[in-house]
């Protein structure tokens, strides 16, 4: 019924995985023991970074833990955006986003033990992060701006139906 949407998103999440492992490949490749990059000057570098625990490396040393909670929630989420079980496209979308973003680092963690990170904004005191962290990280606020959105549509909805 809805298979070209389905479609859609099986290559969006496709390429999001490959982008972000290929630049992993890369920050391995041409970071990993040296210098940092200087990519624009004041705002942001490539730096290697290894991170074994999860955002700003919190619980490192709970690999497994990560692979399977990581798993089951990718899982859970592919199921229920393939059954057709989200309405809304904008969080068909957004969910989608967030999955190729945890699959990205679940690959990571499965075949290294940690996730590759490379990303190192330079204007602000920040964690190091990589591409599945920034498409975990847009999807979420994708995700909440329309949960937030939807919230008010519901209010407003019982309030024209009492004008009637």
């Amino acid at each position: 019924m809805h298979t070209k949407k389905h479609i859609w998103a099986s290559i969006m999440i496709v390429l999001i995985i490959a982008f972000d492992q290929i630049t992993k490949l890369l920050a391995k490749k041409h970071l990993l023991g040296n210098a940092a990059v200087t990519f624009i000057k004041g705002v942001v570098q490539f730096n290697y970074a290894e991170n074994q625990g999860m955002a700003f490396s919190m619980f490192s040393g709970a690999r497994w833990a990560f692979v399977a909670l990581t798993a089951v929630v990718c899982i859970g989420a592919l199921v229920m955006m393939f059954k057709n079980k989200i309405p809304s496209l904008w969080a068909y979308w957004s969910i989608g986003v967030i999955v190729a973003g945890g699959l990205g680092n679940l690959i990571d963690r499965i075949i290294y033990g940690y996730v590759v990170d490379f990303i190192e904004p330079t204007f602000v005191n920040f964690a190091i992060f990589n591409i599945a962290d920034s498409a975990v990280t847009l999807g979420t606020i994708s995700l909440m701006a329309y949960l937030v959105l939807d919230l008010f549509k519901k209010d407003e909805k019982p309030a024209e139906e009492k004008d009637d």
